[in-house]
């Protein structure tokens, strides 16, 4: 039966695809009525309506690159998604109406990180203008929940590396554009979000963007802290989640050589289900009315499957599993593999794992399936990332190398392979990704040190 659910479901989405593909769908707004989404507090309790109707924010930060995505976030028991700039609105509008589906429409605009400057009254003023004419010309969409008009401003370094203020004329700006907003778009709620939940960070926010309508924050392993960070803060104001996943690469051990060790993706989809459960779903605070998990896609940051839900060749991880299990109550008919752990030697990366140049080491990774499915095992191998990015922007993937494979066993809860380290010395990083032939994919990987 598990089986058969799944072929149907596989069929509906090839089925629903190919219709979704027609010229056909593209946006009229002429003729559109908008949604009527509001934040509504009863009881010292906020949230969403839209329409006069509960709306539970069942979302993802959605990466688009097609429509399969968007089915499969249909499929899982999603609602909404979230984005990052206009790059592809109109079709992401149009699936969105076809499907249901409610979006965050996030507009890009300008981070002192990479060079904006505030001070720059003309450069302000074009890009309230470029914003502005955006927002008018999609407002009356049916299936626009909110305004997303900027994604972690306050994120600056000094020279040491540590965390800055950002000119206050950042916030001024986001004001201006939300103060517009409110007078010209009645129908929907802005924010822009923030890296982390610094009390700090919210206090300047609600100084120079006092009409903001939801605090919107970004938070990995530290998600856990929110509910302290909004006690501090003490608003009446909402929160949203805009951003949740994995343990971000800044917040795990490195090596003795600073490099970043992620968690394989059975563990990164406990914690994150976990982090959900405790924070989001059982919200004590009264306060947080909806969330967006990262990342609905693939994308290189460290590695490239570090916030990915799918790989770069399609397959979903076991994070989407967990998503689909909190959103309808129960898992998908065929899970994807749970890879545990992965060891170089015995030993795991956060041991310093040394080899010889050209001499044969035994990587082992702990993996299975749930459903029992017969697993493929794929080995790749790669420096490190040369340049590494900032703020999740762009980040080149190194290329594969050559991996001479000695021999390999596969078993039921463990898979061991023995290679021959590479003769160059470096920093690199071996991947394993397990397939379960159903578009379902277990990752772990391992960084190690080539010496002499």
């Amino acid at each position: 039966m598990k089986s058969h659910v799944f072929m149907t479901s596989r069929l509906f989405s090839s089925l629903l695809f190919l219709a979704l593909s027609s010229p056909l769908l593209a946006c009229n707004n002429s003729t559109q009525s908008p949604a009527v989404v509001k934040v509504v507090k009863l009881d010292n309790q906020y949230s969403l309506t839209v329409n006069g109707q509960p709306f539970n924010v069942k979302g993802v930060g959605l990466g688009y690159k097609n429509n399969e995505t968007v089915l499969a976030l249909k499929e899982a028991g999603g609602n909404s998604f979230r984005t990052w700039d206009l790059d592809h609105i109109e079709q992401e509008l149009a699936i969105a109406e076809k499907l249901g589906l409610m979006m965050a429409v996030g507009i890009k605009t300008g981070k002192e990180l990479l060079g904006f400057d505030y001070n720059d009254e003309a450069a302000v003023a074009a890009q309230f203008e470029r914003v502005t004419a955006a927002i008018e010309k999609y407002k009356n969409h049916p299936n626009v929940l909110m305004w997303v008009i900027n994604n972690e401003p306050n994120l600056l370094f000094d020279e040491a590396g540590e965390l800055k203020q950002v000119n206050t004329k950042v916030y001024e700006a986001m004001g201006d554009i939300i103060d517009y907003i409110h007078k010209n778009d009645p129908n929907h709620p802005v924010t822009f979000s923030l890296a982390g939940a610094r009390p700090n960070d919210i206090a300047q926010v609600i100084k120079y963007a006092p009409n903001i309508d939801i605090l919107s924050v970004q938070n990995y392993g530290d998600l856990v802290g929110l509910p302290a960070s909004i006690a501090e803060s003490n608003l009446n104001k909402p929160y949203m989640v805009t951003e949740f996943g994995p343990m971000g690469h800044w917040e795990l051990p490195t090596t003795e050589w600073d490099r970043e060790i992620e968690e394989p993706s059975a563990v990164k989809a406990a914690g994150m289900a976990k982090r959900m459960q405790d924070v989001i779903l059982d919200d004590k605070t009264g306060k947080i009315i909806g969330s967006f998990a990262f990342f609905w896609g693939q994308k290189q940051e460290r590695t490239p499957t570090w916030y990915g839900m799918f790989n770069e060749s399609g397959e979903q991880t076991a994070r989407i599993d967990e998503l689909t299990r909190m959103w309808t109550g129960q898992y998908p008919a065929n899970r994807a593999p749970l890879s545990k752990a992965i060891t170089i030697n015995n030993k795991q990366a956060v041991e310093n794992v040394r080899l010889q140049a050209g001499q044969p080491a035994i990587v082992k990774v702990l993996v299975s399936d749930p459903d029992g499915d017969l697993l493929t095992h794929e080995w790749v191998l790669m420096k490190e990332v040369e340049t590494r990015s900032q703020g999740g922007h762009f980040e080149a993937k190194p290329a594969a190398l050559a991996l001479q494979i000695l021999k390999s066993e596969v078993q039921a809860d463990y898979v061991e392979m023995t290679f021959n380290a590479p003769n160059e010395m470096g920093e690199y990083r071996l991947f394993n990704y397990a397939y379960d032939g159903k578009n379902k994919v277990g990752n772990a990987n391992i960084p190690f040190m080539v010496e002499n």
